[in-house]
């Protein structure tokens, strides 16, 4: 009796992390899957005019994944594919994982978006965005940076 009072009260405890609704407001499972360049990186070609896309936990970058294999891939084909506002060569690293979230392509039922911040040369303070790799969405380039040449 008491392993299972033990696992009722786990189960509770990380259900209650997780709303049921989900306030991300730019998934969209019609988005078409992103072509490749050359290098591996996403073909971006349209710039967002939300200045939340990309900055806002509530509308992150949706570049999903097909299984855990690969599931930094695609953020890392979508943050190599971007310049600093100028053209200037981006490094990134990712700094941490928040924002908990229900959804379907998970074995528990909720997904995490990574949160990666961006440099480059001349910046004043690093760019920070949110993006998640379990959801489909429309990859724009988000305010403030440009597609890399």
């Amino acid at each position: 009796m008491k392993p299972f009072l033990v696992a009722l009260l786990i189960a509770i405890t990380t259900s209650s992390c997780v709303s049921t609704k989900s306030t991300l407001k730019n998934v969209d499972d019609n988005a078409p899957i992103p072509t490749l360049t050359a290098d591996n990186t996403f073909v971006l070609t349209e710039y967002s005019k939300d200045k939340k896309y990309g900055y806002d936990a509530d509308y992150p970058i949706n570049v999903f994944y097909k299984n855990t294999k690969d599931e930094i891939l695609n953020a890392e084909r979508f943050l190599n594919a971007l310049a600093g506002p100028k053209g200037e060569k981006i490094t990134f690293s990712k700094v941490e994982s928040c924002c908990p979230f229900p959804t379907k392509r998970t074995e528990i039922g909720a997904g995490f978006l990574d949160i990666y911040e961006l440099k480059w040369e001349g910046q004043t303070e690093p760019v920070k965005l949110y993006v998640n790799i379990y959801e489909k969405g429309y990859l724009l380039v988000p305010l403030g940076l440009t597609i890399k040449k």
